[in-house]
């Protein structure tokens, strides 16, 4: 129903914004990633999401509509609501949400706060075929670049370094170089840890 809202910013927090438009204020839930893209002028414009439940209409507001698009093919999935959907996007980029699905990156996933097992194995089974095809991912470069990942983390665990921080890292490492090689991640991530 709503798709867009263009307006002058009037509050922006981490999870949300306020933006006037035209006299009437509209409240916008928002992820991390978009808070940290929205421009620090007066006029803005969001891609929005309505969700209608019983008890009341929410908007979310995305700064892409890629990243609105991620958004719906979570919630389309069951026991991922639209509150878990945006801790998604908060916690990861939506390029990484889409490379993680298609690569079957199940800690990727369950990295993500309030997520479990049962649930990130459910959002890969749901909706790889569907990322895969609708963004033209090739599976065998993500696979590649995930077996890169996994030898860099387990090296760097028999190191010593914790494995939650050590993920962080080389994820970081990994979504800004696709191409580096398990000693290029090992170096950067030591350099960094």
């Amino acid at each position: 129903m709503i798709t867009h809202i263009k307006g002058k910013l009037v509050e922006k927090n981490p999870t949300d914004v306020v933006i006037d438009c035209n006299g009437v204020g509209y409240f916008i839930n928002i992820s991390l990633h978009t808070f940290s893209q929205i421009p620090d002028q007066e006029n803005i414009s969001l891609f929005t999401h309505l969700h209608v439940k019983e008890d009341g209409h929410t908007l979310y507001g995305f700064i892409t509509p890629g990243e609105r698009e991620v958004f719906r093919l979570l919630i389309s999935v069951s026991g991922i609501g639209t509150n878990t959907a945006r801790t998604m996007l908060s916690s990861l980029t939506p390029k990484q949400i889409k490379e993680g699905i298609a690569g079957e990156d199940v800690a990727l996933i369950q990295s993500v706060k309030g997520i479990g097992l049962k649930t990130a194995q459910r959002v890969i089974i749901d909706l790889k075929d569907k990322i895969i095809k609708i963004y033209d991912i090739d599976e065998v470069s993500v696979n590649k670049n995930n077996t890169n990942k996994d030898e860099a983390l387990s090296a760097l665990e028999v190191l010593g370094y914790a494995k939650k921080q050590a993920e962080r890292v080389v994820d970081k490492i990994v979504s800004a170089t696709p191409e580096a090689t398990v000693e290029d991640i090992i170096k950067q991530a030591l350099k960094k840890l």
